[in-house]
């Protein structure tokens, strides 16, 4: 039986792979422009990290976690997201201590037993960034530009930011008693998955899936009537910045995010036209998952973006610059005793920092020709008897097409100098 990769999962072939590559220093460059930097958790975290962190109600804790036990028993969990270990690595580190706030990008594989479909897979990736340490509006206000600026070096400037203030502990808890009084005379036209946690969790049937749920508990009361005076005074600052600086947004009601850690801020980007799965990151402001997971009280914001939505996006809309080709020079070996010249010369020219690549099948001259057109040689390099008896080589310019010899001592400089003008 032919062995193929597991259901959600899918392998990333070298022409995609160059998609992934100039889509991810995209990701790195903005993010390092506005201060942040790299870091990197291993894939697995003990599986307390994630209750603590992620919430014992949540989709994620409850259904779609990869958990095993290890050969000493004890519970480990492929990481479903990236915040709770940046967490876990902020506290372990003590690196509250030290000068605040701390800002930290990563990129990497995520794990999530989901039912796959287009844009969502059991491994897929992300890109996220946080910030730990200040409650500034103005903070938010950051994120969400650095956000912003991440699509527009994409090439993907028709987004929708959808914005909503979750509030604090304090005021959520208001907003809580009403929303359950809301919801409990219509408790039986909910999914089965919403009437198990409404009492426990209302705000998850607003970030439910289902449509029946969101016709039941039409209008609902909203955060937005419920915040107290510093949860509305931060939302205000950083819907003014937004304004300030031409950022468009709407403001959603509906929108709670699905994780427990959120507070205050939260936010979803959306590309119109990718069909249902339109949104491609989210985050928010979550000042007591560090606390949670067993640090001081130190607050902090963050976002995610799927890579594999945002493919589907640039797909759509723009795409990818073209691949370049990997290789600049061929060599063709015209006699198949002089390979080990050809080798020799081949290995030179790569130290040298010249992207080369030559024959190992015995084509002939004509087929090693075509397999460097195919390839994207600008030059190639022939070498046969005439050439090692003269001491020189035959280079040919494939655009041209015209030929001229070129001592062997002054190959390298007459390359790397038509390279660097191409």
């Amino acid at each position: 039986m032919q062995i193929k990769a597991p259901r959600g999962t899918y392998d990333i072939l070298p022409d995609e792979a160059v998609k992934w590559q100039w889509m991810e220093q995209v990701l790195r460059e903005t993010a390092e422009r506005f201060g942040y930097r790299e870091i990197r958790t291993p894939m697995f975290e003990h599986t307390e990290l994630f209750h603590r962190g992620v919430g014992e109600s949540t989709d994620i804790v409850t259904k779609e976690m990869y958990t095993f036990l290890d050969k000493s028993q004890r519970s480990l969990t492929l990481r479903p997201e990236g915040t709770a270990s940046c967490a876990r690595a902020l506290i372990e580190h003590s690196l509250y201590n030290g000068t605040l706030p701390i800002k930290w990008y990563y990129i990497g594989p995520m794990f999530r037993y989901d039912r796959p479909q287009t844009g969502r897979y059991r491994q897929f990736h992300q890109f996220g960034i946080e910030a730990f340490g200040s409650r500034s509006p103005y903070l938010d206000a950051e994120v969400l530009f650095l956000l912003v600026e991440i699509l527009k070096g994409l090439g993907l400037p028709a987004y929708e930011l959808h914005l909503n203030s979750v509030g604090c502990s304090q005021c959520r808890e208001e907003y809580r008693r009403k929303l359950i009084e809301h919801i409990t005379p219509v408790k039986d036209r909910l999914c089965a998955d919403c009437q198990v946690r409404y009492l426990q969790n209302p705000l998850r049937v607003l970030d439910c899936k289902e449509k029946s749920c969101h016709q039941a508990i039409a209008d609902h009361p909203t955060l937005i009537d419920s915040l107290c005076d510093d949860c509305r005074d931060h939302y205000t600052l950083v819907q003014k910045a937004l304004r300030d600086n031409g950022i468009e947004f709407v403001h959603d009601d509906n929108l709670v995010r699905g994780l427990d850690y959120y507070t205050n801020t939260a936010f979803e980007i959306h590309i119109p036209g990718i069909g249902a799965q339109s949104a491609v990151g989210g985050g928010g402001r979550y000042d007591g998952l560090v606390e949670s997971c067993g640090g001081p009280s130190l607050p902090g914001i963050g976002f995610a973006l799927g890579l594999e939505r945002l493919l589907l996006a640039l797909d759509k809309y723009k795409g990818v610059p073209p691949a370049e080709k990997q290789v600049n020079v061929f060599v063709a070996v015209m006699q198949d005793h002089l390979e080990d010249r050809a080798a020799a010369l081949l290995y030179r020219l790569r130290q040298q920092g010249i992207a080369a690549d030559k024959d190992y099948n015995q084509r002939s001259s004509r087929a090693q020709m075509k397999l460097a057109d195919k390839l994207g040689a600008k030059y190639v390099i022939l070498l046969g008897e005439d050439e090692v008896k003269g001491g020189f080589v035959t280079v040919r310019d494939m655009k041209t097409k015209e030929q001229r010899k070129v001592d062997q001592e002054g190959l390298i400089p007459f390359l790397q100098e038509r390279l660097d003008n191409c």
